[in-house]
């Protein structure tokens, strides 16, 4: 007598080790029905890096005001003089750079 063949199921794992270890021995053409077409990328490399900078209360209220003359975020602003400062010690020419224009306002309140 024929034992009935059990129907496996695609692992629920986000472990790269065990889905590796599933994949190893299972056809990708075994799950056709279970498959579903991704609507958007699911492995997207950034585009920039952060980078987080540790500041002195007065360093970051100064830093705050300076943004808030120039109506731009404090990020923007620093971002702004690093590459700057990037393209001097480069020697590269300093080509215009939207980055500085004002956000939009919020209104003030009285």
């Amino acid at each position: 007598m024929e034992k009935a063949m059990r129907r496996q199921t695609l692992p629920a794992s986000d472990s790269i080790e065990e889905l590796a270890k599933f994949w190893e021995t299972h056809d990708l053409a075994d799950f056709e029905e279970e498959l579903e077409e991704a609507e958007e990328p699911v492995f997207v490399r950034p585009t920039r890096t952060s980078l987080t900078i540790d500041l002195h209360p007065m360093e970051a209220q100064r830093l705050k005001r300076i943004a808030r003359s120039r109506r731009v975020k404090e990020a923007t602003i620093v971002r702004q003089w690093i590459i700057d400062r990037l393209q001097e010690s480069s020697g590269t020419p300093r080509t215009p750079n939207k980055t500085l224009q004002p956000t939009a306002q919020k209104p003030r309140r009285s």
